[in-house]
């Protein structure tokens, strides 16, 4: 779907223009996308295997939820409405805690996807089962729990596990000490 987004400067803040998505990402125009982590109260985190028909990075293990942030939607109202879209699960905003902003700049297929966007991250807590999600067939493949150990055994083979995306490690490493502040 070619959603319009709000494009924003090199640090972060709105210029007041939007385009469509694929024009930001065919001229590198940085812009705003969720991250939502989603952790249960036995120390699990909920990961995302990306769809087969993702252009980048298919079938590889990933945030809870993630998606782009609509012109004129607020990064709240966004990791919303992707939670509802992507796993069916309903949230409130009061459910979200923000731990953070991570700008990631990556260059994809020759060229043609020039992505420079804001991760907008938060977490909050999965407080029904993994049966009770509802994957979204384009986006998720598959969903799993792992423990916190399991994440950072994964974590730390994710050059050769072909499990997590490698080169986002330091990411990956943030957002799971944020949510073991959080559990205890």
């Amino acid at each position: 779907m070619d959603e319009l987004l709000d494009i924003v400067d090199a640090e972060g803040h709105p210029t007041g223009k939007t385009a469509l998505k694929s024009e930001i990402h065919k001229n590198g125009w940085y812009h705003n996308t969720v991250h939502l982590w989603l952790y249960t109260n036995s120390g699990e985190i909920l990961l995302q295997q990306r769809s087969h028909k993702k252009a980048i990075y298919p079938l590889l293990w990933d945030v809870s939820v993630a998606g782009h942030i609509d012109a004129g939607e607020t990064f709240t109202e966004a990791a919303v409405r992707e939670t509802n879209e992507e796993i069916g699960l309903q949230l409130k905003e009061t459910d979200l805690i923000k731990i953070g902003k991570h700008l990631h700049k990556s260059i994809y297929n020759n060229g043609d996807i020039k992505d420079f966007e804001f991760h907008q991250v938060y977490i909050a807590q999965l407080k029904v089962d993994l049966n009770q999600l509802t994957p979204q067939q384009d986006e998720v493949e598959a969903l799993k729990l792992v423990t916190f150990n399991e994440f950072e055994n994964l974590l730390k083979h994710s050059e050769t596990n072909s499990h997590f995306i490698a080169s986002n490690s330091a990411y990956y490493k943030f957002v799971l000490e944020h949510i073991k502040k959080q559990h205890i």
